[in-house]
């Protein structure tokens, strides 16, 4: 399917959710972004790198950090596996990393100098729980970063990260909920918007930046079985995208 008859048939799907269409009638169209310094052609390895970066950092401190550390093997080139599992963690931690992330960074190239990261072709043949299952067992990273991963690296049209913080939010704020969703309640609820939960998403993300700007529609709130338990306990924090 060509991607403008994959947008369309997203649209048909995504607004027969009258909150989803007041949603896509005020973001405008769906823009999917990647990850800062990201870029298709990476390798799985660094990409997890950048990741693991940005892991309850702001962008920008996170980007620093990866200035150094590139900066630690000449700033030419991304390092390969063999050269961080080869680096002390002294000067892992001079450039800003964290103990624990030192760890989980040293068991990632670990596992891709012994061929357990699956290789870019093999990501495109893997399914979205295979690769979630296939990268978690690394240190460090968990499920939330791999659905980042799959979203905006390998752009997989069918991912709804129900422990982002911003997803819950954008929920509670478009859906004029009294509290956050559950993860289960939402994950319940997205079932109508498959195979596009990504692009369904965004536009919850959206929906945080358009009610900071005073823009959020008022939309129709959904009967109170539809999202049964929504009201949930404090989520993990995340970044929003």
């Amino acid at each position: 399917m060509s991607a403008a008859r994959s947008a369309r048939a997203a649209r048909r799907i995504l607004e027969a959710d009258p909150v989803m269409a007041g949603l896509i009638a005020a973001a405008g169209p769906f823009r999917l972004e990647p990850l800062a310094g990201d870029a298709a052609e990476r390798a799985p390895f660094e990409v997890l790198v950048r990741a693991i970066a940005h892991q309850q950092l702001h962008g920008k401190a996170a980007q620093r950090i990866l200035a150094r550390f590139i900066g630690l093997y000449g700033g030419a080139t991304f390092p390969r596996p063999q050269q961080l599992l080869d680096t002390e963690p002294e000067r892992l931690r001079a450039v800003g990393w964290s103990h624990a992330k030192i760890a989980a960074l040293k068991d990632l190239a670990r596992r891709t100098v012994a061929g357990e990261l699956p290789a870019p072709a093999e990501l495109d043949a893997l399914s979205d729980l295979a690769i979630i299952e296939r990268l978690t067992a690394v240190r460090g990273i968990g499920r939330w970063t791999v659905e980042m991963l799959l979203i905006f690296h390998l752009r997989r049209p069918d991912v709804l990260p129900v422990d982002d913080f911003g997803v819950r939010n954008g929920f509670r704020l478009a859906y004029r909920l009294p509290g956050l969703p559950t993860a289960r309640a939402l994950a319940q609820f997205g079932e109508r918007w498959r195979p596009y939960r990504s692009i369904a998403a965004w536009y919850l993300w959206r929906a945080v930046e358009l009610a900071h700007d005073g823009r959020l529609p008022r939309g129709v709130r959904p009967r109170a079985v539809a999202i049964q338990g929504a009201a949930g306990q404090g989520p993990r924090t995340r970044r929003r995208r």
